[in-house]
Order: structure tokens, then sequence, then C-alpha cells
């Protein structure tokens, strides 16, 4: 699942003590006791619900017509090119190869190619790393020691005529494109990143997001809105950042080769190029599992708070309409250290929009010493709740 929550830029310790205003009648828990939440929806509830796309898609309607209820007031383009991909799992300073087939490195200092079996025919494994003065080593693996062959400009990156085996601290991930050994721009410190074709990254992300023998109006919507996502990242990527993307929850899980399946992949071929726009370029296509049952307001007018009939639809099947979770009073002590004993967990503003007021916009935790408030998409990634649509379980 997608979409890169908001980091919470304060502390727990260090949140206000006074309370917010509210309209509302407050709920309350005044037992020093564990709290129990009842809640609705998974994620962020922005954008497409990939329940209830299954839903709308298993009613007959078309990938199109998901869109359109999920980004109203938007149209379509198309992209393509290559994405720049940080792969995460690869946290040493090196990139480490098994052999594939014509398996070149190519200097980005100087431009140049060079041929890896022509320079030591029997590797069993190969390996960028950063050498002094800004350029690369390339080493061999022979014999069970590193040799090293070569020493170019630059950073320099791997290619192949077939997939490669990317050796990780954890075991090996398989990725299609180019393995790039790119400067951080922290001394000699080096990152591993996946420079590849659009429509190849979405073979590794469509099935990490939603399963891939869902309908196909499902799967292809959520092709197109991945494919936009991946599109507006990279158009907004920090300038001089050595990626535009990374292959966690924080922007798309994207796990290469070894996530692809045919079903998406049909998904994939039939949405070819196929982003979402607004005003001309491609739209931050924002998604999470489920709403709830109503959709909210993101930063751009294509991103509505709307009733969704279809995330809650018996079709969707959907396992997170409904959940719920306990705070312990214990928990909640130990997240504001000298706060003294837990008094009680209140809802003291919603948003305004579906079932019990809302989704939480502010809370207040008391406590016998002080009292903490926060926003309610801070409880939720405080303490691994679904979403921030929750009340006391009465």
């Amino acid at each position: 699942m997608s979409r890169r929550a908001a980091l919470l830029a304060l502390p727990l310790a260090t949140l206000l003590v006074a309370a917010p205003a509210s309209a509302e009648p407050r709920e309350r828990e005044d037992r020093a006791a564990d709290v129990v939440l009842e809640g609705r929806g998974f994620g962020h509830g922005k954008g497409l619900s990939q329940y209830g796309a299954r839903a709308a898609a298993t009613q007959g309607h078309t990938y199109g017509e998901i869109l359109d209820f999920y980004y109203p007031g938007t149209q379509r383009g198309s992209v393509g090119g290559d994405v720049e991909v940080l792969i995460s799992a690869d946290t040493t300073s090196d990139v480490k190869v098994r052999p594939a087939k014509a398996l070149k490195v190519r200097s980005l200092g100087e431009g140049r190619t060079w041929k890896l079996k022509r320079l030591e025919p029997t590797a069993t494994t190969w390996r960028i790393t950063s050498a002094t003065r800004g350029r690369s080593k390339v080493q061999a693996k022979v014999d069970g020691g590193w040799r090293s062959v070569l020493k170019p400009e630059g950073d320099a990156e791997l290619f192949a005529k077939e997939p490669i085996t990317l050796l990780l601290p954890g075991g090996s991930a398989t990725y299609r494109g180019v393995l790039r050994s790119a400067s951080t721009g922290e001394g000699r410190q080096r990152d591993t990143v996946n420079v590849v074709g659009f429509e190849d990254y979405l073979r590794g992300v469509v099935p990490g997001e939603v399963p891939a023998l869902w309908p196909a109006a499902a799967v292809r919507a959520q092709a197109v809105a991945a494919r936009t996502y991946a599109a507006y990242e990279r158009d907004h990527a920090p300038v001089g950042r050595h990626y535009q993307l990374c292959d966690t929850s924080a922007c798309q899980v994207y796990r290469g080769v070894d996530a692809e399946h045919p079903g998406s992949d049909d998904a994939v071929a039939a949405t070819a190029g196929e982003v979402v726009t607004h005003d001309g370029a491609p739209a931050f296509t924002q998604f999470s599992a489920s709403n709830g049952g109503w959709t909210r307001a993101g930063s751009f007018e294509y991103l509505q708070a709307v009733e969704d009939p279809w995330d809650t639809a018996p079709e969707a099947r959907n396992p997170y309409a409904q959940w719920t979770r306990t705070l312990t009073a214990t928990g909640l002590e130990k997240a504001w250290p000298g706060s003294g004993s837990f008094v009680s967990l209140e809802v003291v503003a919603r948003d305004g929009n579906g079932a019990w007021g809302g989704r939480v916009v502010r809370v207040e935790v008391r406590f016998t010493g002080a009292t903490r408030s926060l926003t309610g998409d801070q409880l939720r990634s405080w303490f691994g709740l679904r979403s921030d649509w929750f009340r006391l379980q009465p």
C-alpha cells in the first residue's frame, strides 16, 4: 500500500498542554483503564480506495470510471522514460551482483562502457564501491578474494541483456534496468539506485499494492494510479538528490522482478503509459487500502472528501471496513513519561464527514500530571492504528 504518511515534527513529550475548543460534545473515558477504539478504514483515506476499486470493478465499472470517481476533475495523459528508485534493502556502500549475460559497467563521469567478462572471465561476483578522488572501484571475486579491475571516473552503473541479481545483506533480489552505485554526498558513502523504465517499474509495484488476480478493472485503476504517483514524484524530486523514489510504503512498495505476476503484468500492459493529469501534468494520485466509506480531503482540488459507496459495499470484501484496537494505560504512560497516571482519552474535534462525526482532528490524552494534545493522524501513526477515523468503543 502506498502514499507516504506525514512525518511528525514534534516528539511526544513536547506536545501542547492546552485543550482546543470543539463545537461537538466531547467523548470521555474517565476510567484509568485500557481504552478500546472502534475504527473504520486503513490508511490516510485520500484518493483511490483499493477495496473500493475492487467493489466497483465487481459491479461492472471500468477502470476509467473508478479513476474519475476518486480523482474528480482530472484528465488523462501519458508518460515515458525512466525512474530512479532507491533500493533500501541494500544497506551496504557497494553494489554487489551475480554475473549476467553481457554484463557491462558504465562510468557516469567518463561516459565509457566496459564488458566485464573481458576484464575477468572467471569472476563469480562483481561489485562497485567508492574509490578515492571521486572515482569508483570495480572489483571481481576470483578464488574467494576480490580483485580490482577498473577505477572509472565518477559514479558507475551495471546493466545487462537480462535482469540482474543484486546481492543484499539479507539475501538477494532481481531487477530490470540499471543498478547504479550512486554517491550520497556524504563522503565515500554510496547507495544502490535502480534506474528502470516506467512500465518495468510498474510490474514490480502493482502486485505489491493489490492482489494481481483481483477484477481486471481494479488492477488497471491501481496501475494508472501508481504510474501517475511515480510520475508526480519524479517531477517533484528534490534537485540534486541521487534518486527520485524510494521502494517502501513511504513512497510505493517496489520489489522488482521478484514481485511480478502475469495478472498485474496484463494490467500494466493494458494501460501502458497512461496517467491521470491535472492542468496538463501528472496528478498527485494518493491511494490507500480503505477509506472506511468516506474519502478524505487532500491538498489538491481533485482529492475531495466525498461519501464512497464502494468501500463498504459487500463486493469489496473489505476486512478493514471496521476494526478495533486497545490502547493500554501502561502503553500511554510510557509514551509520555513523567506525565503521571493515565486518566482519560478524549476526542475533542472531528472533520464532520461520515459516521461518528467523521475522522478525528484532535485528541486529548489526560494524565494526573499533564494533558497531551495531538492530531488524530499523530495518534494513528504513533500507536499503529489503521486510520484516524475512530471512536471510543461504547
